[in-house]
């Protein structure tokens, strides 16, 4: 059963990562007002910027990650009575 887990595993990490990315914008605007976070080569922002952009990107993908993950988790339990991963 815990084969089934997988294809459920890579669509849900999808899904998330595009939440993640979504919610990254929508952070960056409120938090600056600007339109997007910059990137590491784009000379127009300082690097004090660069660097809270990166850090903002890992901790918001980090906790979008971990909230998928066990969503589906919970969720696959739900359908089938077995945890996919270790108990």
């Amino acid at each position: 059963m815990k084969a089934l887990y997988r294809p459920l595993s890579l669509l849900c990490s999808v899904g998330g990562g595009l939440l993640a990315s979504t919610m990254l914008k929508k952070f960056w605007r409120r938090v600056t007002g600007g339109s997007k976070a910059p990137k590491a080569t784009d000379r127009t922002f300082p690097a004090w910027q660069v660097v809270a952009a990166a850090a903002a990107q890992g901790a918001v993908v980090g906790a979008v990650k971990a909230a998928v993950d066990r969503a589906g988790a919970v969720g696959y339990e739900k359908v089938t009575g077995a945890w996919p991963g270790n108990e």
